[in-house]
């Protein structure tokens, strides 16, 4: 008989044990065995995510996923520099691409992070420098002693995500309130959420293992 999943572990029809929200949709199981969790150090990824996250807000990331190459493509494979350098007439012409969500205050948000990502970067040295900043204590009150999905749902931000999304926000960021900070700091691994008994939680802490912090 095979073993019982812990709670929020579902097992699908291939056999894997994952976390319960990525669903069978392949490209969200993709998403969720190879990305979700694995500590990240490149600026482009990070601010690809920062300007993402606040895209979602309100919707799913799952529609933000299957939109992702097109964001792409749209804003400049996210290339802060290249963002930053954006105006007036790409903001029109970004409400015109029916590939992306278009909504006016996001896009322009988006063109003010990159702005911002850009000041950071010269005053930190990178992005990722100043983003890890705010990765948890090993021994950190703010941490679960397990991640259960019980855990998980009371933990929707944290004293990191707050520190970090007051700071971004004095910075000059826009929409990376405490909680889009969190679920920031959850896919780019500066926490590990994948929930006990999941396949991924093991090679992600051997990936954070292995990671060198900025």
């Amino acid at each position: 008989m095979p073993a019982r999943l812990p709670p929020g572990v579902v097992s699908g029809d291939d056999g894997v044990a994952r976390c319960f929200w990525c669903g069978s949709d392949p490209l969200y199981r993709g998403y969720h065995d190879r990305e979700w969790g694995f500590p990240v150090a490149d600026d482009v990824r990070l601010f690809e995510k920062l300007c993402l996250e606040g895209f979602q807000s309100g919707l799913s990331w799952l529609t933000i996923l299957r939109k992702r190459e097109n964001f792409r493509r749209a804003f400049r494979g996210f290339e802060i520099e290249a963002v930053a350098r954006m105006g007036a007439r790409d903001v029109a012409r970004l409400l015109g691409d029916a590939g992306i969500v278009r909504h006016r205050g996001k896009i322009e948000a988006a063109l003010a992070n990159a702005r911002a990502a850009a000041r950071v970067a010269d005053e930190f040295g990178s992005l990722a420098r100043y983003v890890w900043r705010f990765e948890p204590a090993a021994d950190g009150k703010s941490r679960p002693r397990r991640v259960t999905r019980a855990a998980l749902r009371r933990l929707t931000e944290s004293d990191e995500s707050r520190a970090l999304s007051k700071d971004l926000r004095a910075r000059g960021f826009r929409f990376v309130g405490p909680t889009t900070a969190y679920a920031f700091m959850q896919a780019m691994g500066l926490v590990n959420d994948h929930l006990e008994g999941c396949a991924t939680r093991e090679r992600a802490l051997s990936g954070r293992a292995r990671f060198r912090t900025p």
